[in-house]
């Protein structure tokens, strides 16, 4: 298989877009917006009325990758495995932040060695989220 990035060339972030399936988008919308100090923004879903979808901020021209949180009827939240990883300065100031917004905190702050750490948590709909940095 032929690698389609040229040695020189840097390799993208592939991913694109997240979603987060909630069933309560106001009290999840409360939750992020707590505790990672941010604004989220109404969506609109054009042609499907069943769907709410809230936006985290997005710069279309840089590299971290944008997601919404999501209510629909057919799609559960929690259980799942998929873990969004925040990229955060110091996690442990979001992770302070977490049980105060609703959540739980799931695996406090840990070294992840060269890596830097994560804090693992849960959201107020039962899904794991993770928080990460450097130091």
């Amino acid at each position: 298989m032929e690698n389609q990035n040229s040695s020189k060339e840097k390799p993208k972030n592939p991913v694109g877009w997240f979603e987060i399936y909630v069933d309560d988008i106001n009290r999840a919308r409360k939750f992020y917006e707590s505790v990672f100090e941010i604004k989220m923004e109404d969506l609109p879903v054009p042609g499907d009325e069943g769907i709410e979808m809230v936006a985290f901020p997005m710069n279309m021209d840089g590299p971290n990758a944008s997601g919404a949180i999501v209510q629909m009827s057919y799609i559960k939240p929690g259980g799942n495995s998929t873990i969004v990883y925040f990229t955060s300065e110091y996690c442990a100031i979001e992770e302070a932040r977490v049980e105060k917004a609703g959540g739980k905190i799931q695996t406090p702050k840990m070294s992840i060695g060269d890596y830097g750490f994560v804090s693992l948590c849960t959201d107020t709909e039962g899904n794991m989220i993770g928080i990460h940095s450097m130091q």
